[in-house]
């Protein structure tokens, strides 16, 4: 409860900040959107070599692995199904 009067008289107080000192709210939104603007597009650019690097480093086909690795587990798969039987043999 405490924290929705906080929030209403925040509100209030707000809207009349607002209203009194407009031109002060239009000079901060004046010089704080070319900051953000500057930070948000150094991120995007920063982004935007890191996935330029990660697609250069990755395989361009993985239907090569893929076989390789389908190969693996089949016989991975036929050595468990060994040891199975093994063990089976063992216990009777």
């Amino acid at each position: 409860m405490a924290a929705l009067g906080g929030g209403l008289v925040a509100l209030v107080l707000g809207i009349i900040g607002i209203i009194f000192w407009f031109g002060y709210f239009i000079k901060a939104l004046q010089a704080g959107l070319p900051a953000m603007l500057i930070l948000g597009g150094a991120l995007a650019v920063y982004l935007g070599f890191e996935e330029l690097k990660d697609k250069k480093n990755t395989p361009d086909s993985f239907d090569n692995d893929t076989t390789s690795l389908k190969g693996e587990v089949e016989s991975l798969k036929d050595e468990i199904k060994q040891m199975k039987s093994e063990d089976e043999e063992e216990a009777k």
